[in-house]
């Protein structure tokens, strides 16, 4: 049966050949084939969903549809009974091929008849409608006439990730490849447009060269690579080098233009509503701007713990109280925009002379700080800085080459981080379990996992905590897991549920063990905090685990 390039169905069996290799190029050549039928319309979306996306990232919609509606409306479109869910999950370990297997069963005579176009128009209406019950029935009324494969993949994109081994920057090359475009340009048209759909249609006419920045949306970040010690440290940097405090907040990017400010955390969330006193002082600045930087809790010169900046995280209104007991500021350290022109390919003692300038000439700098960037050229005495910063209620220090360009996005070597407290990890909760006594009512046991490395998403068990979170902060929790589970065991005592809560743990020691996948076991772990700041993309690896294990 011959499809058309548009339907959902033709979009579903091309995923289904990228997933089956293994090859870059050769699933750079079957995207790029495919992407040559469409119009322009499709061939936004298309590259929107195969890149993961719902919508751009310029849009700032949310489906806000989690593992609890999907099995739902799998369930009501295909009257399987729910109990039969849970050994499917177990059988498969993804949403869509669990779809998969019931649609075959239950609806194998649908015809293929939705569109890209149909698909976009789902994804709108789930976005605007309200309440678990009516976007249960939304999905429902499609799902019934969906094919298999269809089903597959809506469940696929509405999970947030297609699993067939692709990556945003793999579209990107297709795309370049497709339409005999460089790949930097591609890059960075979809970067300062925040929409690989955009940066797509422009590829195919040949106009990416006069594309511009647009403002409020979140550009990737650029992240540091932990340093073992000194030594490495004097291996990497050049002769002279920056050092400045490494901050105990969260990363955030502000964006200003013409008075209005957004504010993003690193998981390119917008938190704007969360630091209201924050706006005066960015709307100040006398151009149009984005910074990056670190919010932290500060009264004065005094830095006060994470844990009074937590209690501002997740929250949508932030109460007279709160702002006057957790005051905060923002720490500038980097600047990627300003006066009309991108600067993420100036070298950083440019964009540190830059923003220096700028902040020292806002006109309202309560809640505006620059770091202190010192130039030093001797590692010796990083030690003695080190313990500086630790008294200052600082985490410890970032060195940084001043040649360095800004890589949204990568973590390299051209940013260290280091750290000599006590060993954490930043960790995803894979599996929860209700507590026992007091907390028998509640999810409270957590398991959680590394990711096998930077180049594989493959999540490894390594540990099980449930201790250092509040009582507040588990109820918390638990409503979000029972709304977020993937599988029930044991009546739903034990869940496995969506891995996008990271954790920070800390433990006595790593010992390698058979219990877990990951082949070690931390002793005694305890978790530090919830890290709503990041994404299951930036939690630790394999490898940092077995350094730990064998420090020497």
């Amino acid at each position: 049966m011959n499809l058309p390039p548009n339907s959902l169905e033709s979009f579903a069996r091309t995923a289904e050949v990228v997933a089956a290799t293994s090859k870059k190029l050769q699933k750079a050549k079957l995207l790029g084939d495919y992407f040559e039928q469409l119009s322009d319309q499709d061939l936004a979306r298309a590259a929107r969903y195969f890149a993961g996306q719902q919508f751009a990232q310029s849009d700032v919609r949310t489906t806000n549809v989690g593992g609890s509606i999907l099995g739902e409306a799998i369930c009501l479109a295909t009257r399987v009974d729910p109990a039969s869910l849970g050994p499917r999950y177990a059988r498969w370990g993804d949403a869509g091929d669990v779809a998969f297997e019931i649609f075959c069963e239950a609806r194998p005579g649908n015809e293929a008849t939705l569109t890209l176009a149909d698909t976009e128009e789902l994804l709108s209406r789930l976005s605007s409608t309200r309440g678990k019950k009516a976007k249960t029935e939304v999905l429902t009324r499609v799902l019934i006439k969906a094919t298999p494969l269809e089903a597959k993949y809506l469940v696929k994109l509405l999970s947030g990730d297609l699993r067939i081994g692709l990556r945003e920057g793999l579209v990107e090359d297709a795309l370049a490849r497709a339409f005999k475009q460089p790949l930097a340009s591609v890059s960075m048209a979809n970067m300062l447009r925040g929409d690989i759909g955009e940066a797509a249609v422009r590829a195919r006419a040949g106009a990416l060269q006069t594309v511009e920045m647009r403002l409020f949306h979140p550009l990737k970040f650029m992240l540091a690579t932990p340093a073992s010690d000194l030594a490495d440290i004097e291996r990497t940097m050049p002769g002279e080098f920056f050092v400045e405090d490494k901050f105990d907040g969260i990363r955030a990017q502000a964006h200003v233009q013409a008075g209005r400010v957004a504010i993003y955390s690193r998981t390119l969330d917008e938190m704007s509503i969360r630091f209201p006193e924050l706006h005066v002082s960015l709307s100040a600045l006398p151009t149009d701007v984005i910074l990056d930087g670190e919010i932290i809790t500060a009264r004065g010169e005094e830095i006060l713990p994470f844990n009074d900046l937590q209690k501002r995280l997740g929250r949508k209104v932030v109460s007279e109280e709160l702002l006057l007991s957790t005051p905060v500021v923002f720490v500038a350290w980097d600047l990627l925009y300003a006066t009309g022109r991108v600067m993420i390919n100036d070298e950083l003692h440019t964009r540190r002379a830059k923003l220096e300038e700028l902040v020292g000439t806002s006109s309202d700098n309560e809640r505006l700080r620059l770091s202190k960037a010192k130039r030093f050229n001797d590692v010796s005495v990083l030690d003695e800085e080190f313990d500086a910063a630790r008294a200052r209620g600082n985490e410890g220090l970032m060195i940084k080459d001043p040649a360095s360009s800004y890589k949204p996005g990568r973590r390299g070597r051209e940013w260290l981080k280091l750290k000599k407290a006590l060993a954490t990890l930043d960790v995803v909760v894979t599996t929860v379990e209700l507590g026992h006594g007091k907390r028998r009512n509640v999810l409270s046991d957590y398991t959680f996992a590394v990711r096998r490395s930077e180049a594989e998403p493959e999540l490894l068990n390594i540990g099980k905590a449930y201790s250092g979170l509040t009582d507040v902060e588990i109820a918390e929790m638990t409503e979000w897991f029972r709304a977020h589970t993937i599988q029930e065991f044991a009546h739903g005592r034990v869940r496995v549920v969506e891995p996008r809560i990271v954790l920070e743990v800390t433990f006595d020691r790593v010992q390698p063990s058979n219990r877990h996948q990951s082949g070690y076991a931390l002793r005694f772990p305890r978790i530090v905090r919830l890290r709503p700041d990041k994404n299951v993309d930036e939690i630790d690896t394999l490898e940092t685990v077995r350094k730990l294990a064998s420090p020497g």
